[in-house]
């Protein structure tokens, strides 16, 4: 079974750098998706795709498979490029401002896009609308079946995900939404082809014909995916407290390396929690990197498929969503290694 797991936590010190340590029982998320089952019911003829809404012929998701020059005609260059953990690269488009996107390219041709910026038209959805708004538009179905290069793969829509994470089919695309729990409203925006939603395997697949499985990654592209993983969800971070009236946190390169050493450790160690038998609270783990701080908190998770889907699944949990959105805090740090997510928070004092 694949958990994915996250925990938050917040430290304060007090003038008499005494250590309070805050947790409560939403600290601990698993998603209950399991590895994908081979089902021989599925190799049907009466089997057929449902009727799926028409595709948008206007709006970003009209680059889902075209040349990426197509979109650099409208959009320019991206700020950055880095690798993904499924064979694509990310092009990064206006990571500090509500234009922000993530483009995904491979061979030179768009296969995914996400969106975290309400200025990017997103036909048929829009960044920061309401859940009943979109129930108006498109069917929300508990199953998604699509038929791909010979093979049968039904995803199972679970109740949860079906009000918060749900996946629309759009003729030969798909959308996958991730929505505010406690708001109510649209988050994120992930469009993606076939073969990009079947690698990512976002929920449950019973599946007959073969499975489709991304490129593996060399170390170095694993470790440059990871880099880029950490200023991504650091971007995006931002913008979330940006949407809320709170001010950006600063990157902090010490705080960063607490956390990625973090991250390692959790992996290195088969455990998952956040205190470390060889290196102690994050208290402890600060102290010995030399960072100083009135108030720090660390946000943890496990086995996310990237930095959208941790970013949302922070954000809405209670504990993660008021440690990111802590007023107080002023700098970040990120750190990825091997599916294991680090973020810790600081409001530093400096030396």
């Amino acid at each position: 079974m694949k958990l994915l797991i996250a925990l938050t936590v917040i430290f304060v010190l007090s003038i008499a750098f005494n250590i309070i340590y805050s947790r409560d029982k939403e600290d601990v998320l698993i998603d209950k998706r399991t590895d994908p089952t081979e089902d021989h019911s599925l190799n049907r003829e009466d089997v057929k795709e449902k009727k799926k809404s028409e595709r948008p012929s206007d709006g970003i998701s009209v680059y889902i498979g075209q040349s990426v020059d197509k979109l650099q005609q409208t959009y320019g260059i991206p700020g950055r490029i880095e690798p993904s953990f499924y064979g694509y690269d990310w092009w990064i488009y206006h990571p500090q401002d509500d234009k922000y996107m993530q483009v995904g390219v491979k061979d030179g041709r768009i296969v995914t896009i996400a969106l975290a910026g309400k200025e990017i038209k997103a036909d048929p959805f829009r960044i920061g609308e309401k859940l009943q708004s979109i129930y108006q538009k498109v069917d929300m179905e508990p199953e998604v079946e699509i038929r791909y290069e010979g093979g049968i793969y039904r995803f199972e829509i679970l109740e949860e995900d079906l009000n918060y994470r749900p996946l629309i089919p759009l003729g030969d695309i798909y959308a996958q939404l991730y929505l505010d729990k406690f708001t109510g409203k649209l988050l994120f925006i992930r469009f993606m082809d076939k073969r990009t939603l079947l690698e990512m395997k976002p929920y449950d697949l019973t599946y007959v014909g073969k499975l489709v499985e991304p490129e593996e990654l060399s170390e170095e592209d694993r470790l440059k995916a990871e880099k880029g993983t950490e200023r991504q969800i650091f971007d995006l971070t931002n913008l979330i407290r940006s949407s809320h009236q709170l001010p950006p946190l600063a990157w902090d390169d010490k705080v960063a390396e607490v956390a990625l050493n973090h991250s390692k450790d959790m992996f290195e160690t088969e455990t998952f929690s956040h205190e470390s038998k060889g290196y102690g609270t994050l208290a402890d783990r600060l102290k010995a990197n030399g960072v100083y701080y009135e108030k720090a908190g660390e946000n943890i998770a496990y086995q996310y498929s990237d930095s959208i889907a941790v970013v949302a699944g922070w954000l809405n949990s209670k504990s993660h969503r008021e440690t990111m959105l802590d007023e107080a805090f002023t700098h970040l740090g990120v750190g990825v290694y091997q599916k294991y997510y680090t973020e810790n928070f600081t409001d530093e004092l400096g030396e």
